[in-house]
């Protein structure tokens, strides 16, 4: 299995029970009218449902889209009429992207760094209403969700996905970090399969996904339809919990996933990347007799010894932080260490989304070069406005 780095659209990108995003069979496709809201909401029957409405873009975020998001949660959460809620996106292609992160990069090339805190804050604070949320939230993750878009799926209460799901963190492709809640994911994932999918920004398939412990259902995507109905219906039977699922298994849940490649690599990958750091994470690759193995390795030497080496610093010390504020507030941290002192990151996005040459010069350029004591810096990074008040 190698590293399946996914292709970037874009990139910005503890509850009882859990599932992921996507689009419902059944909602209507909507046309990307520039009058049409990019979120839309309303309440049918006992559910609030939330769609991300850019298709186009494949839902991407902006901070329109979550301060709508947001303010949804705000209304229903005393609604009675509501008493479970859920998140899906337009179009067949996923859930969400990511957020455009030519944004950010302008930002920073105007010399406005910390006009990028007042996005960051926004995201995170949604993704971490989400994992509070008093009322179920189900997401569906059908197709691509990546990046931001694992900030809105990854900490819900129910996380689906479908055969046609394309999960990943891939943001040390464009010299960046995980965040949106993702390094404390991959820090719960297995073995060492959390520095893997977080160094390599591989893409997950289903099975993938619910092996790392980044969803919880598999419901196959011409079912849907009657797996949201079914949902509907579990609130009206005897125990009236959703987190349970009961009704939702009959209405379409796929019980026997294909085995996991993840699961399959756990050997060599568990192996290479408990290595003390990236360079010994590459020399265990390149000792292993798996194609796949030396594939990664490859792709590892392609990708920013900066944002690698703080990428794995970070999934390390999410694994010993006390819950997911505490791993947002620490990608906080380090988001706004990349936009202040790090060029990779606005060389990345430049080879990746912009010019699209993809051969970005990193500086550093080699692991060798990369200061002994630059992820204790990072880490160590006390941005002028906080996440928390």
């Amino acid at each position: 299995m190698s590293a399946r780095v996914p292709r970037l659209v874009a990139a910005w990108g503890p509850p009882a029970c859990r599932a992921a995003p996507g689009n419902v069979a059944g909602v209507s496709d909507p046309t990307t009218a520039q009058t049409e809201a990019t979120v839309l909401t309303r309440i049918e029957g006992d559910v609030g449902h939330l769609t991300l409405n850019r298709p186009r873009a494949i839902n991407a975020l902006d901070i329109g889209m979550i301060r709508a998001l947001a303010a949804a949660l705000d209304d229903w959460e005393h609604d009675d009429a509501v008493r479970i809620v859920l998140l899906d996106g337009a179009g067949d292609r996923g859930l969400c992207a990511g957020g455009d992160v030519r944004g950010l990069r302008e930002q920073i090339i105007a010399g406005d760094p910390d006009a990028t805190g007042e996005f960051f804050r926004a995201e995170y604070t949604l993704n971490a209403r989400i994992a509070e949320y008093p009322k179920p939230i189900v997401v569906v993750a059908d197709g691509v969700t990546m990046g931001g878009g694992i900030g809105l799926a990854g900490h819900a209460d129910v996380r689906v996905v479908t055969e046609r799901a394309k999960l990943a963190m891939p943001e040390t492709r464009i010299g960046f970090t995980p965040d949106v809640g993702g390094t404390w994911l991959l820090g719960r994932a297995p073995g060492r399969i959390g520095e893997y999918l977080g160094l390599t920004g591989a893409t997950m398939d289903a099975a993938d996904a619910l092996y790392a412990g980044f969803a919880d259902r598999l419901v196959e995507s011409g079912s849907l339809e009657r797996f949201v109905s079914s949902l509907r219906s579990s609130l009206n039977g005897p125990e009236g919990d959703p987190c349970s699922l009961s009704g939702a298994a009959a209405g379409g849940a796929d019980e026997t996933p294909h085995t996991s490649r993840l699961e399959a690599a756990r050997p060599w990958i568990d192996d290479a990347f408990a290595a003390d750091d990236v360079a010994g994470i590459i020399a265990r690759l390149r000792a292993r007799p798996e194609p796949d193995a030396q594939a990664t390795a490859d792709t590892l030497e392609e990708l920013s010894p900066t944002a690698l080496t703080v990428t794995l610093a970070a999934i390390r010390r999410a694994r010993d932080l006390p819950d997911l504020r505490a791993a947002l507030a620490q990608e906080y941290g380090l988001v706004l260490w990349f936009a202040h002192a790090q060029p990779d990151l606005v060389e990345g996005i430049r080879a990746q989304l912009v010019d699209k040459d993809r051969a970005p010069h990193w500086h550093p350029a080699a692991l060798a070069d990369v200061p002994a004591d630059l992820a204790e810096t990072a880490l160590a990074y006390a941005p002028t406005v906080p996440l928390w008040a």
